[in-house]
């Protein structure tokens, strides 16, 4: 307020205040919602020993994602004397925080569908064998165009160009390796990490329908095929 936004009113604080506010409440509810029904099923009994390491493993999990987002907000309070920018968490630690979100959802997910639907036994054949190798490349593709689309947020990179496909009138930009040593560009020059995050993304639409367009040609379940067909669908909307 004192360095940059002087008309702030006190409502427009409000506002920002219980966003953030609304936030922790709910993510204590969620550590809630792993930590006591994982007390209560463990003293019953309910628990296999595989699964107890699966539900130690998922309440660290939930514990960890909390002090990351404490340490990910504490980057955004630190006084910087020198600089007049824009107050803005740490592009890192918010990439680590919507990270460590991303897996802990998905092995929640995991989790719970395998204890929900019993494993189909397909025969070991090549073909899907390979569509289960470029499921987990696709996977891991969509997972580091996530955490690119971290660091556009944590540096604002979004307002640097907002035309597409072209960046501004040009296909590659001229500040793309502006700072040096070369590495640093790609996760502190918010031009890099806006056109990382294009590629990415461009790559990641055309792994997912390469993975769609593949396993038509594979005798699959219905419920494969229905998750298959739902990745697309998801992934021209997104």
């Amino acid at each position: 307020f004192n360095s940059l936004n002087h008309d702030m009113t006190l409502s427009e604080f409000k506002f920002i205040w219980y966003m953030e506010y609304s936030h922790r409440m709910w993510g204590r509810v969620v550590g809630l919602a792993y930590i006591l029904p994982a007390a209560y099923f463990w003293r019953r009994g309910w628990l296999s020993r595989p699964l107890k390491g699966c539900v130690l493993a998922l309440c660290g999990l939930v514990c960890f994602q909390g002090l990351l987002g404490w340490y990910m907000v504490k980057s955004g309070l630190e006084e910087k004397p020198d600089s007049y920018d824009i107050p803005r968490v740490s592009q890192y630690r918010l990439a680590a925080h919507l990270g460590s979100a991303l897996v802990l959802y998905s092995a929640s997910l995991w989790t719970g569908l395998s204890l929900l639907l019993p494993r189909h036994k397909l025969p070991e054949t090549h073909q899907l064998l390979r569509l289960r190798q470029y499921a987990h490349g696709t996977t891991a593709l969509i997972f580091l165009t996530a955490l690119s689309g971290a660091f556009v947020a944590g540096l604002d990179a979004g307002l640097v160009y907002n035309s597409f496909p072209k960046m501004g009138e040009r296909w590659i930009p001229d500040d793309l390796l502006a700072f040096s040593p070369v590495l640093r560009n790609i996760f502190e020059n918010p031009t890099t990490v806006q056109f990382d995050h294009r590629i990415l993304g461009i790559a990641s639409i055309a792994a997912v329908t390469a993975l769609y367009l593949f396993s038509r040609k594979i005798s699959l379940p219905r419920r494969t095929r229905m998750a298959v067909t739902s990745l697309l669908a998801i992934a021209c909307m997104q």
